[in-house]
């Protein structure tokens, strides 16, 4: 069983939300570990940084889910009880209108996995190992990750991940563009803020509105998308970024405007 988990939200001046969870000894899914993600999320929701970045503390991202709590339920109802407010979690990451980030520094199964493939960009450390093995339990992923997946690296290969529960190295799943970025792990936190840091100081909104935009497309592809696209896209005209990045941009030239992501 995990010691009581922690789930804390760290601001920085440059406008970063890090969230960082742990519950030792190896970070595993719980209704703890959830409530304290939700109360975490809560408080990024009310006061919207420009970036977010989850990660976690220990030796692993996270060993899996707590089996204990799936096999305490006495029905199928008690069950999809339980996977329909698992899934609410990466849904939760999914709908924020500021870009998102993951880190994974070490091994990451299966809900850890699910939740950061509902954000935005994933940055692995070299020594990253991820999987979906909810085979072993005769289950099947519950939070999103088979379909997030094949968003990212296509139907075959999510069902190769959650068919053979092998686990895959970061390289690896960078070559299937399962995953954006793979850095070394010597610095690997630093070099991660760095990331997060560049698409912070950015035009927040417009961030935002590109999620819309593909939010459209993963819905309905390029024609759903183009319906939407410049109801959203002129919607920025109101936005003080847009506005100082144009006259920036005809004073200035292109890469001098300094946003503040309203």
């Amino acid at each position: 069983m995990n010691d009581s988990p922690s789930v804390t939200v760290d601001r920085s001046e440059a406008g970063i939300a890090v969230l960082t969870f742990q519950a030792p000894p190896v970070n595993l899914y719980s209704a703890q570990m959830h409530d304290a993600f939700d109360a975490a999320l809560d408080s990024v929701e009310a006061d919207l940084p420009r970036a977010l970045l989850i990660r976690a503390e220990g030796k692993l991202v996270s060993g899996g889910v707590d089996v204990a709590a799936f096999h305490a339920r006495t029905s199928r109802a008690d069950t999809q009880d339980l996977y329909d407010r698992m899934l609410q979690l990466p849904e939760r990451i999914d709908a924020l209108d500021i870009p998102t980030f993951f880190a994974a520094h070490a091994l990451t199964l299966t809900w850890a996995f699910e939740v950061a493939l509902a954000c935005d960009i994933i940055i692995a450390s070299e020594r990253a190992k991820f999987g979906l093995v909810e085979r072993v339990i005769g289950l099947t992923p519950t939070m999103g990750g088979t379909q997030r997946l094949a968003a990212r690296a296509g139907l075959g290969r999510a069902k190769e991940l959650v068919f053979t529960g092998n686990l895959y190295d970061a390289t690896t799943l960078a070559g299937w563009n399962a995953i954006n970025h793979v850095l070394p792990s010597v610095g690997f936190d630093d070099a991660v803020l760095d990331l997060v840091r560049h698409v912070a100081v950015g035009p927040t909104r417009a961030f935002g509105a590109a999620k819309h935009i593909l939010r459209h497309f993963e819905a309905g592809g390029i024609p759903e998308a183009m319906v939407h696209t410049t109801t959203i896209a002129s919607s920025l005209f109101d936005t003080d970024d847009l506005q100082h990045g144009m006259e920036s941009f005809l004073a200035d030239g292109p890469g001098h405007a300094t946003f503040q992501g309203r």
